[in-house]
């Protein structure tokens, strides 16, 4: 049965309304005292799933940071123009309003339904605490210190800024509770879970991958508590290519694939791939290129100038793949499990298997989930600068290439890696405004509606600039 989509029509979560039809979910838009809880959660996954994945220069220009992308008509986001037009405003609001203040009120709404059990409803709660960890995992990640505290209260428009390292602690904590409160023998959102349609074991997994992306993405700042939480997190992972976190899109308008409305149903041609990434890929004759972009000149994959001003006809442009509109969005995959566990080995956590083992499974998956074969496989990996044993660099380098290659649909993330591992050597164009960002400034809006709390946040992580480090990023 075609899953029925929610999306929110109101900042402050007036009403609902459904793809196909409200039958399932009886919502009256005039009373948003009806709306389910389970309604407003399929509404954060659709928000958090869109703004992660989209290629909307207005909201997410991450595949142009981490030079996948070149940009033809305009520019500026190749060059770290974000004042413009408030990009950094734009995705900040996506995840509060949309995604977390859904959670929040979906979190509240739940036990009020009398046709659940509480057995049910524990699972379901469980559910939004997950979501939410990734939500605000991303927030942080792109921000550093952000209202969290305090934050989701409509009486409150001056919330405080917390501490990112503490924050992290806290969704530690929270996420241990999910998981520990998660029961695969019983129900959970049903229908209105649109990434797993209600299957509570699916949700396990995807907490636990959770669990383990934040153990490594800490791990050069707490090396102890990174490899605690990742030994308790590798055995409950995702195990094979068909365990993701995706959302499966639909071929009408509005729950379409963002990448097909920019790049199809917007009727623009605003991007080629980038040189950087499209000479890697020739380098290492990559099996993924046909499925990540279309052929150029000469019938052969050509990058365009990064932060240049390209001609559209000249290079190689996204791949046929990403105009598809039902193109799932990729929260977290297993190829990027994958390439966890082989830096986890490679730091010698104990999750077991090897670093190459883990490597292998990783590449492996990223070519399989882009539609290469085993052969394919075979061969990109029977190459030197590809194998782990003979490919250059410290396990850093070999892993950040191989993931940045892989992270291809997961934008926001490849964004974090790069910045994480500081692999690959990317260098800012010439006509750059500043350093590639490793972090978002804080939307005007903070600055000019809670300015005192603001000015503190920016002062204790050393000034609100695209230049100032992510309290895990070290190097």
């Amino acid at each position: 049965m075609k899953k029925a989509i929610i999306f929110s029509l109101s900042t402050l979560l007036l009403a609902t309304s459904c793809v196909d039809s409200l039958t399932d979910y009886n919502v009256d838009i005039k009373n948003p005292a009806a709306v389910p809880g389970v309604a407003l959660f399929s509404n954060a996954e659709r928000t958090l799933t869109r703004t992660v994945v989209s290629t909307n220069v207005n909201l997410n220009p991450f595949r142009l940071y981490v030079q996948y992308w070149a940009e033809t008509s305009y520019p500026q986001e190749s060059r770290y123009n974000i004042d413009t037009r408030q990009i950094n405003r734009a995705f900040w609001d996506a995840l509060y309003t949309g995604a977390l203040s859904n959670l929040s009120e979906a979190k509240k709404l739940i036990p009020n339904n009398q046709f659940t059990s509480a057995a049910v409803q524990k699972n379901q709660q469980a559910c939004v605490e997950i979501l939410a960890v990734y939500t605000w995992k991303t927030l942080v990640d792109t921000y550093g210190n952000i209202p969290y505290t305090e934050a989701l209260d409509f009486n409150n428009a001056q919330p405080k800024y917390d501490d990112a390292k503490t924050i992290y602690a806290s969704l530690f904590t929270r996420l241990d509770a999910a998981l520990a409160s998660l029961n695969p023998s019983v129900a959970g959102m049903g229908d209105a879970d649109i990434l797993y349609s209600g299957n509570v074991a699916s949700w396990v997994k995807f907490g636990n991958s959770l669990k383990l992306r934040m153990a490594l993405t800490i791990a050069d700042d707490d090396a102890a508590k990174a490899a605690t939480a990742a030994v308790q997190a590798a055995p409950n992972v995702f195990k094979a290519v068909g365990d993701k976190a995706q959302l499966q899109f639909i071929s009408s308008p509005p729950n379409t694939n963002p990448l097909w409305e920019d790049l199809i149903q917007s009727g623009r041609y605003d991007f080629v791939g980038a040189d950087t990434f499209v000479n890697q890929l020739n380098t290492l004759n990559d099996p993924r290129r046909p499925s990540y972009f279309k052929l150029g000149p000469g019938n052969a994959y050509v990058g365009g100038p990064y932060g240049a001003l390209n001609t559209y006809n000249n290079f190689s442009a996204p791949g046929t793949r990403l105009e598809d509109p039902t193109l799932p969005g990729v929260l977290l995959s297993y190829s990027e499990v994958e390439f966890l566990l082989a830096e986890a080995a490679a730091r010698n956590i104990a999750v077991g298997g090897t670093a190459a083992s883990h490597y292998n499974a990783a590449v492996t998956a990223s070519i399989i989930e882009a539609g290469g074969s085993a052969s394919d496989v075979d061969a990109y990996l029977a190459q030197p600068t590809v194998a782990y044993a003979t490919a250059a660099g410290t396990y850093k380098q070999k892993i950040g290439i191989q993931k940045w290659i892989a992270l291809y649909d997961q934008p926001v993330v490849a964004w974090t890696e790069w910045r994480r591992l500081d692999s690959p050597t990317l260098v800012k164009p010439a006509r750059a405004i500043s350093e590639i960002p490793v972090r978002f400034p804080y939307p005007s809006t903070e600055l000019n509606l809670n300015g005192a709390n603001n000015a503190a946040a920016a002062a204790a992580i050393g000034g609100d600039l695209v230049t100032t480090k992510i309290f895990w990023d070290k190097f």
